[in-house]
């Protein structure tokens, strides 16, 4: 028994030391690959960086008549008011430590006539626009200095960290060439920032009731006239005169293109909550980006995050700026499909553009969702990040090719609010009715209703109709 022990020993001892040969060998002769690139470590770059959260500093007010018993107790020695040696040393009666409440006699000036005062018995220095006249500070996290605001934008307002001995400053600020000029300093990030929105992007409703979204009357066509329009407008990708063209030469319908857009917008209108809404069993990684649209030739922007695995459309916005609050909306609507959002275990892949990291951050404040964004940067696998997440950046700019196929008969949109629902119906004909190599040429969500259906014009009458339901329910709400 004693000898099988010992051979047991010796032989773990043995497997132990080619363990350490082979990590050994490892580090010498396979270097791992750096999970940054070069130029995420470029001072050019650091511009696109979002920082992490400030400390937020509450100050909390003490007594001075306790404080000064405290010290007769523990050390015996009474704190005597501050002895002045001139007149030029005098503070103003009314003056008082705004934390502990000492008077006058208990102040001194701590830089002369500059206007900073020091408290004798709390050791508290402050001014006329002292910390405790605010509930709530924000502190740079790593030198924990007061921020201070220096710019007011749409939606938000900019705090940055004007110390010079900051330890964020400093490290950046070594980063920056040899020869730079020291009037060019500007032209980088080198301070420490933080954004503090003044409007609340998570209390906006996503699923508003559309005014237009009431009934349909038929005058002159029917339903089977406008699920041909439909057909013909957005799975064949022609405009709005060549639909109107194609049902007069094919199907002898005399029909105006102005009532042709009236249709597909009022679908849209319709169809627009049940897609919104509907439940897709999203995978744990998701693929966001954003393409440029013209409205009356002014440049918009539709921002789409995607399933990857799945590849259905989760969320989509469509806005007039690249500013993160549109970025923020479609976060939420494509967060708000999972039943337990995954937090950690969520893969969110996204191009290097700063409003993803920031409205993650935001998320993260807000309604506690706590994941990483994943940026891949440039057109070549240059890290190891590109090189693993690479094929699911590829899934979503395929998808803005597919979806820009669809946008150029257009010739742009003629209002921002078409646009919306515009995008909204090509997405909708995308998760339920065009068919995808990916799932053997069904469509990607497969519904029952649909499946009984022989042409595609039911097909629209039969979406329409589901996009009723939750309408009716938003009413009765």
């Amino acid at each position: 028994m004693d000898s099988i022990i010992t051979y047991l020993i010796s032989y773990n001892q043995y497997l132990l030391k080619i363990i350490s040969q082979l990590l050994l060998f490892i580090a010498k002769y396979i270097p791992l690959k750096q999970w940054a690139s070069e130029d995420s470590h470029s001072p050019e770059y650091q511009k696109f960086k979002v920082d992490k959260l400030p400390k937020i500093f509450n100050p909390e007010s003490v007594d001075y008549q306790l404080l000064l018993a405290y010290y007769t107790h523990k050390y015996g020695k009474t704190v005597k008011p501050v002895n002045r040696r001139s007149e030029a040393s005098a503070v103003p009666e009314a003056t008082i430590c705004p934390r502990c409440g000492a008077p006058h006699q208990y102040i001194y000036k701590n830089n002369g006539s500059k206007g900073q005062y020091q408290c004798k018995v709390c050791g508290e220095l402050f001014n006329e626009t002292n910390i405790y006249n605010r509930p709530l500070s924000l502190r740079c996290p790593y030198c924990g200095n007061i921020l201070v605001a220096k710019k007011d934008r749409k939606h938000f307002r900019v705090h940055k960290c004007v110390n010079s001995s900051c330890s964020y400053y400093r490290k950046n600020l070594a980063k920056l060439p040899k020869d730079l000029n020291a009037t060019d300093k500007h032209k980088y990030k080198l301070h420490y920032i933080y954004r503090e929105f003044t409007i609340n992007f998570f209390k906006m409703d996503l699923h508003e009731l559309p005014p237009n979204a009431v009934n349909f009357k038929y005058k002159r066509f029917n339903a089977h006239i406008m699920g041909l329009c439909l057909t013909y407008h957005v799975n064949l990708k022609l405009s709005t005169r060549q639909t109107a063209h194609a049902l007069e030469e094919v199907h002898g319908i005399k029909i105006s293109h102005t009532m042709v857009a009236n249709y597909a917008m009022t679908a849209a209108a319709v169809i627009k909550p049940f897609v919104d809404t509907f439940d897709y069993k999203p995978s744990k990684i998701l693929s966001a980006d954003e393409t440029y649209i013209k409205v009356k030739g002014v440049k918009h922007y539709v921002w789409i995050i995607m399933d990857a695995c799945k590849k259905s459309i989760l969320g989509y916005q469509v806005s007039d700026t690249r500013a993160v609050g549109p970025c923020i909306l479609a976060m939420r609507m494509a967060f708000e499909k999972f039943n337990i959002f995954p937090n950690k275990a969520l893969k969110f892949i996204t191009d290097g553009y700063s409003a993803y990291p920031l409205a993650s951050q935001q998320c993260k404040i807000v309604k506690s969702w706590d994941f990483d964004v994943t940026q891949v940067i440039g057109l070549t696998n240059d890290d190891a990040v590109s090189t693993k997440f690479r094929w699911v950046k590829q899934v979503v700019e395929r998808l803005n090719r597919t979806f820009k196929t669809s946008y150029r008969v257009t010739c742009g949109y003629g209002s921002e609010n078409g646009a919306a629902y515009c995008v909204s119906l090509w997405v909708a004909y995308y998760n339920f009715l065009r068919p995808h190599p990916y799932n053997y040429w069904k469509s990607l969500n497969e519904l029952d209703m649909l499946s009984n259906a022989d042409n595609m014009p039911a097909k629209w009458q039969l979406l329409i109709y589901l996009g009723q339901q939750p309408i009716l329910k938003m009413q009765q709400s």
